[in-house]
């Protein structure tokens, strides 16, 4: 019998959409798997997965535990980051997911007696029950290699403590190439301890005792990092990614990220065959990031002075200080669409007429627009990151937007607001200019390798196929 694997993903949209796409390709390629999370969760992936099954026929399930919504204060169904409003009911979900469940969960998987876990990397509980049944734990880290390897640096060398200023640049040692940034953009657990710093540091032993590490990249993408990683970490990494272009194989009509009939996708899409091909600037920050009205109406005010067509993503709950001013900008014609609440990020990537992505730089978004040939501006804000935007400069894929340069400590972000000029000037650099040719370029070029990467014999198929084999191993050894 195929081994079985139990699938532990966290409650964010970023970590929650990969994780599940590993557990379809696990199954695919034949292993028995099954998927724990809360009910709410499973709405976002469950029509994917029962297709898996009942049409495909793999073995592939899912089972719920209820969230502790009464227990914590919350309503019911807000189980995912996505539907926190406030920064102090974002905790409470994560301390309902990372603590109240845990036993739950434990004694969930004890029942399903798997061969293998492969959990989310803030799961750093299942490091010690994985030990207990004698099976392997895999850690899955949303992050790329590149950033592993800067925050080892980072703290093996602490150059940010050598300079004066939190807006004087300092050099990272240690790395491949010069890397430069500010003590603003780098995470305050680097410069005071945090319960963030002390969570990272619990992953980061966790992942240690772990058999090894799962991250949704490949080798093209960071050259020579995957091997830094593994001298660092002293764990074999794993990279299987981009995730997205062996799930788009798998299905027969292409998703946009699992998301439930976006009620407008026909107007958008509609909106969008009007418009020259790259002429369209998609403006999007994430699941989860709120700004106040002041910063979005900077945003708006530049995208409209750029004078070039763009679709703009705000979320549902933002501040009502400006109301009015809110509801002017929240319009559609000729020029703009803008999306309230949810939008089809892979569809809209994947039309003709879009020309550029601008971006808070989160992995998974960076890794749909590079798989779609689709250049970037990088607006960072908060958790890796600045990081990540680093990497698509050092390899000519982006522009910054000039003036984003504090870190956030969560999604709704407090940052100085970015003026409209620096941000229409990062648009045009963008849309219209010398330099874009070359990142246009860049980006057509990084599509095609990534594609390679996922084919028969490319790094990324290699890797996954190699990972199977690993857990098939695992699973043989602890049966005799």
């Amino acid at each position: 019998m195929a081994p079985h694997v139990v699938f532990l993903p966290y409650s964010m949209m970023s970590h929650l959409t990969a994780l599940v796409q590993i557990a379809r390709l696990f199954a695919f390629h034949g292993l028995r798997v099954t998927i724990i999370t809360t009910p709410r969760n499973t709405r976002i992936f469950q029509a994917s997965v029962d297709k898996d099954r009942l049409v495909s026929g793999r073995s592939i399930y899912v089972r719920t535990l209820k969230f502790p919504s009464g227990e914590l204060g919350l309503s019911e169904g807000i189980e995912n980051l996505v539907s926190a409003t406030s920064i102090e009911i974002a905790g409470k979900v994560h301390y309902g997911i990372i603590h109240l469940l845990q036993k739950p969960l434990e004694q969930m998987i004890r029942q399903l007696d798997p061969d293998c876990i492969v959990s989310d990397m803030l799961f750093t509980w299942t490091v010690d029950l994985a030990e207990e049944l004698h099976i392997p734990r895999f850690s899955f880290q949303p992050t790329n290699f590149f950033y592993q390897c800067v925050r080892h640096c980072l703290t093996e060398y602490a150059p940010h403590n050598k300079v004066d200023s939190d807006s004087e640049r300092f050099a990272i040692p240690g790395l491949l190439h010069e890397i430069k940034m500010k003590r603003s953009e780098i995470e305050d657990y680097f410069k005071e301890e945090t319960y963030y710093g002390k969570m990272v540091k619990s992953v980061i032993d966790a992942d240690l005792r772990s058999h090894g590490i799962i991250h949704n990249t490949c080798s093209e993408l960071e050259p020579g990092y995957t091997e830094l990683y593994e001298k660092i970490r002293g764990k074999k990494g794993w990279h299987v990614g981009p995730l997205s272009l062996f799930i788009n194989k798998l299905d027969e009509v292409k998703s946009s990220k699992g998301i439930p009939n976006w009620k407008d996708s026909d107007d958008c899409l509609s909106w969008l065959e009007n418009q020259e091909p790259n002429s369209v600037l998609f403006v999007c920050f994430g699941s989860s990031t709120k700004f106040s009205n002041n910063q979005l109406t900077e945003i708006t005010l530049a995208l409209k002075g750029a004078n070039f067509p763009f679709i703009l993503v705000v979320k549902e709950q933002q501040d009502h200080h400006d109301d009015n001013n809110n509801k002017e900008m929240l319009i559609k014609n000729d020029k703009c669409f803008i999306i309230k609440g949810w939008a089809p990020q892979v569809l809209i990537l994947k039309h003709r007429a879009i020309g550029g992505f601008m971006t808070h730089c989160g992995w998974n978004s960076i890794l749909e627009a590079l798989t779609l040939g689709v250049p970037l501006i990088a607006w960072p804000l908060f958790s890796e990151q600045f990081h990540n935007a680093n990497l698509l400069e050092q390899l000519g894929l982006a522009i910054r937007v000039g003036g984003a340069d504090v870190w956030n400590s969560g999604f709704i972000v407090s940052s100085p607001v970015v003026s409209r000029e620096k941000i229409e000037f990062a648009v045009k650099r963008l849309m219209y200019s010398e330099e874009s040719r070359k990142i246009r370029a860049n980006a057509k070029l990084m599509a095609e390798t990534l594609k390679g990467a996922t084919e028969e014999g490319g790094s990324s198929h290699s890797h996954l196929i190699a990972l199977i084999e690993e857990i098939k191993r695992c699973a043989i050894k602890n049966s005799t």
